[in-house]
């Protein structure tokens, strides 16, 4: 697609396209494996923690992206399971991630591959990302086989990333480090684990658990210096009337010996 187009008229063309490539999805590609989705879920939970921390990350799901292809009409076309996005301006995308009419160029792309149910042709994606798009950052992960693999982009093709010291695969442009983890790809920001909302769950019923032993605990102790100050009343009470009588009982045996 020349890129002397009106700028309207390329997003109008990525459009329809766009439109047809919707139309032309085989059924198997809207059938997600339950550790697909799980998986999926897990991702989007984890990076919606590191978007709060970093304004310029974005984060997509299912988001068909094309891309211009010399001397082809139509765009290049390929669907992520999720992908990342690094831009201090607003990405325009709706029905698809148009490469000309974007600020910037998908930074990671993660995909997962369930053996018992593939949604799509994974090899000819995985060359897309290499070899058209050039994706800085790679996942694929299959769950069934517990395999992980993160590629970096070297300018011409991609290589494997090698774990560091924790065991962790490193993406430092986002400082982020990705891992598994219980059986799932784990997420790591700044060298601390990002928590799944019923990890949050239990840390916050956790805490309350400690909060009501805290106050049940203050209150025994509250109850306890009660008491103790009711004694200490009580005591005070009995000297000053054995003090009193005992000034009486000095006061009479004056009164004799005179």
């Amino acid at each position: 697609m020349a890129s002397t187009k009106p700028r309207a008229l390329i997003a109008l063309t990525y459009e329809e396209a766009a439109r047809e490539y919707l139309r032309k999805l085989p059924l198997e590609h809207f059938m997600e494996a339950t550790a697909q989705a799980k998986q999926r879920e897990i991702t989007l939970e984890s990076l919606a923690l590191v978007k709060a921390r970093r304004s310029d990350v974005h984060v997509f799901n299912e988001l068909l992206v094309q891309y211009p292809r010399p001397r082809r009409r139509k765009p290049g076309q390929v669907v992520p399971d999720n992908m990342v996005v690094i831009s201090d301006k607003p990405i325009v995308a709706e029905s698809s991630f148009n490469l000309p009419l974007e600020p910037a160029r998908p930074f990671w792309v993660l995909e997962y591959v369930s053996t018992s149910n593939k949604r799509k042709d994974y090899e000819e994606s995985f060359d897309k990302y290499e070899r058209d798009l050039k994706v800085p950052y790679y996942l694929i992960f299959y769950p069934d086989n517990q395999e992980l693999t993160l590629y970096r982009h070297t300018g011409e093709n991609y290589v494997s990333v090698k774990p560091n010291k924790r065991g962790h695969y490193a993406l430092p442009e986002l400082d982020l480090e990705v891992a598994l983890e219980g059986g799932w790809v784990r997420y790591w920001y700044e060298g601390r684990l990002l928590p799944l909302p019923d990890e949050l769950q239990r840390e916050l019923e956790e805490a309350k658990r400690r909060a009501e032993q805290e106050s049940h605990r203050a209150e025994q102790e509250s109850h306890r210096a009660e008491q103790e100050s009711r004694r200490a009343d009580e005591l005070q009470r009995r000297l000053i009337e054995a003090e009193r009588e005992l000034t009486d009982l000095r006061r009479g045996g004056k009164s004799r010996d005179e």
